[in-house]
C-alpha cells in the first residue's frame, strides 16, 4: 500500500486520540511526532582494492558459513551494510519475501517507540456509573483496560490497589457485578495463520485489552478422597473467570493419565481422564481465552478477602457499544445523556521503553500482541492487530521516502507463518532507526551478545558485548537482525533471516559464525567517522 506526501504529514502531525476517564492520564493519542528530515545512510565512498579484497573475503566466508549444513530446500535472505561508509559488505536475496518469527518484533518497537513514545504508559481505570450511597455502590464496578501487558497478581499489584481505594472511599458493598470491560481493543486476539497447536501454549496466550498475569492460568488437579469421585480442579490465580468442564475421575494407585486443555481460544478448558488417589496432583499452565472475566474474577475475589461484599457475578464487555466507557464520546455531564460515570481510581503501568525491553530481551510475545494493538489504537483509532500493522507501514514508508520494500505483517509477535518480510526491509528499518530521535530508546531494548541476560550467544567472540540483535524462531525459520561494530568501531546493520531450515539450533550456529566474523571484520582504508559534539 502506499501513501501520499500530504497523508504522511498528517500522519506526522495528528495522531488519533482516545478520550479516557482520567484527568491528567496520558493515553495513546497523546504522541505528537516531528518527524524532521528523513535521515540518510552516510554516502559511500570509494574503496581502495585492498578494502575490496577484504569486503570479497567477508562475503566468501558468509556464503561458506550457510553451505556448510549442506540443506537442499533452505532459503536466506541476508544483507549486511555500513552505516558508516552506506555500502553493502554483503548481500544474499535481500528481497526476498520470508517469515521473520520474531525479528517481527522490530518492527512492532519501533512504530511504538515512534507513535507512542518510551515514556508511554498504558492505563487501568477502575470507575462505576452507579451512586455510593451509606457504604454501598450502587451499580456495577467497571474495570476499564486499555492494553498494559504488565497487570499481575504478584506483590503489590493493581488489584490490591483497587480494594483499597473502595475501603478509602466506605464502600463494603457492591449491589452490582463486577465488570471487565475490553471494548478497547478489537478483532481477535490472536494471530491471523498461528498453529492450532498454539492454544494451549503458554508463549501464545491472546491479547486483551484487559490482562492479568500473562493471561495465563495454572490449572491444578488433585485426586478426590475416594475412588469413584469427580476429581479436584482449581485454578491460581482463582475465581470463577476461567470456564472449567471436568470429567476427570479419581481412580485407585498412584498414576495419572490427565488431559489438560482447551480446543480454542473461546472453549472451556477440558480436564479429562483420571488420577489415582496417591498421586500429588498435576499442574497445567493453560492461556486465558477470556481476559475480562479473568480479571474481573480475580478482583472480586480479591475485593472479597477485603470484606467488601459483591452483590452480582462478574462479566465482560467487548462491544464499545456495550461499554459505559467505550460508547461515550464526552465525558463532561452537560453535554452528555449517559449515565455519569465516575473514576475512582487508575493504575498505570511501567514507562513503554520497559515493556519493550521485556518484548524484545525475552521476546514476549503477548507484550508485542498488546503493543502493535495500541498502536492500531493510537493511529487509526482501531485497536487491532490490522491497525497496528498498517500504522506500521505507514510510519516505515513516510519516514524512508519509499513504498516500494517487502513487508506483510499479520500480527506484533512473528508467531504467525504468514507474516513475509525481507532482509532489505529489515536492514531499511534499521538503518532509520540508528539515525532517529528513537535510537537510545531502541538499542536499550535489544538484547547483547555473550551477555546471560541478553543474547546468550557469541561468548567468546568478538561480538561479546558489542553487537545487539533480536533472535526469531518458530517452526523452520530462524532470524537475527540488529547492529555490531567492526574491529575498527565501523557500525553495521545486518539481517539474516532462514526459511525451510530443517533445525533452527544449526541455523542459529550459522547465525553466530556471520555474527562474529562481522564483529572481527576491518578493512584497510576505513577512516572513523568524527563525533558529532553536543
Amino acid at each position: 500500500m502506499r501513501i501520499t506526501v500530504l497523508a504522511c504529514w498528517v500522519l506526522a502531525l495528528l495522531v488519533v486520540g482516545d478520550v479516557v476517564p482520567a484527568r491528567g492520564a496520558q493515553s495513546a493519542g497523546s504522541a505528537i511526532v516531528d518527524v524532521g528530515e528523513r535521515p540518510e545512510i552516510a554516502a559511500p565512498t570509494v574503496a581502495s582494492e585492498a578494502a575490496l579484497a577484504a569486503v570479497a573475503a567477508l562475503g566468501s566466508d558468509l556464503d561458506r558459513a550457510m553451505s556448510v549444513p549442506g540443506w537442499r530446500t533452505d532459503e536466506w535472505s541476508v544483507l549486511v551494510v555500513s552505516l558508516d561508509r552506506g555500502d553493502t559488505l554483503f548481500a544474499r536475496e535481500p528481497d526476498a519475501a520470508l517469515a521473520p518469527a520474531s525479528n517481527m518484533k522490530l518492527f512492532t518497537s519501533a512504530a511504538a517507540l515512534y507513535y507512542l513514545g518510551p515514556d508511554y504508559r498504558f492505563n487501568t481505570f477502575l470507575v462505576t456509573n452507579g451512586t455510593i450511597r451509606d457504604g454501598v455502590l450502587d451499580g456495577d464496578l467497571i474495570v476499564y483496560g486499555t492494553g498494559d501487558p504488565t497487570l499481575s497478581t504478584r506483590g503489590r499489584s493493581a488489584w490490591q490497589a483497587f480494594a483499597d481505594t473502595l475501603e478509602v472511599l466506605g464502600i463494603h458493598t457492591v449491589a452490582g457485578a463486577i465488570v471487565g470491560d475490553v471494548s478497547f481493543f478489537q478483532g481477535p486476539g490472536n494471530g491471523t495463520g498461528w498453529r492450532e497447536s498454539y492454544v494451549n501454549a503458554s508463549y501464545a496466550a491472546p491479547a486483551n485489552a484487559l490482562t492479568l498475569n500473562d493471561n495465563l492460568v495454572t490449572v491444578v488437579v488433585r485426586p478426590g478422597q475416594r475412588p469413584g469421585e469427580p476429581a479436584v480442579v482449581e485454578t491460581v490465580p482463582g475465581g470463577q473467570g476461567v470456564a472449567i468442564r471436568n470429567s476427570a475421575t479419581t481412580t485407585s494407585g498412584s498414576g495419572a493419565q490427565l488431559r489438560i486443555g482447551r480446543d480454542d481460544y473461546e472453549s472451556p478448558i477440558v480436564v479429562a481422564g483420571a488420577i489415582g488417589t496417591g498421586h500429588a496432583g498435576i499442574s497445567r499452565v493453560v492461556p486465558v481465552g477470556d481476559g475480562g472475566n479473568f480479571a474481573a474474577s480475580v478482583l472480586r475475589q480479591v475485593l472479597a478477602e477485603r470484606g467488601i461484599t459483591v452483590m452480582g457475578g462478574v462479566r465482560e464487555i467487548r462491544e464499545a457499544e456495550a461499554s459505559a466507557v467505550s460508547s461515550r464520546t464526552v465525558f463532561a455531564p452537560a453535554f452528555d445523556n449517559g449515565a455519569p460515570v465516575r473514576t475512582l481510581a487508575v493504575h498505570q503501568s511501567p514507562p513503554l521503553v520497559e515493556i519493550l525491553e521485556v518484548v524484545n530481551k525475552q521476546s514476549h510475545n503477548l507484550y508485542a500482541e498488546q503493543v502493535i494493538r495500541a498502536v492500531g489504537r493510537a493511529v487509526l483509532g482501531e485497536g487491532s492487530a490490522v491497525a497496528g500493522a498498517l500504522a506500521t507501514r505507514y510510519f516505515l514508508e513516510c519516514e524512508t521516502g519509499d513504498g516500494d520494500f517487502v513487508l506483510e505483517m499479520v500480527d506484533g509477535s512473528g508467531l504467525s507463518p504468514l507474516n513475509r518480510v525481507s532482509a532489505g526491509t529489515l536492514v531499511r528499518l534499521l538503518a532509520y532507526v540508528a539515525e532517529s530521535g528513537i535510537w537510545e530508546a531502541f538499542w536499550s531494548t535489544l538484547p547483547e551478545a555473550g551477555r546471560s541476560d541478553g543474547l546468550r550467544r557469541m561468548y567468546q567472540t568478538m561480538a561479546a558485548g558489542n553487537l545487539r540483535a533480536k533472535t526469531g524462531t518458530i517452526n523452520e525459520v530462524s532470524a537475527l537482525s540488529g547492529y555490531v561494530n567492526t574491529r575498527d568501531g565501523e557500525r553495521l546493520a545486518f539481517a539474516i533471516v532462514s526459511n525451510q531450515v530443517p533445525s533452527t539450533w544449526r541455523a542459529k550456529v550459522v547465525e553466530d559464525q556471520i555474527g562474529a566474523r562481522l564483529a572481527g571484520f576491518r578493512r584497510p582504508d576505513y577512516v572513523p567517522v568524527p563525533a558529532v559534539a553536543d
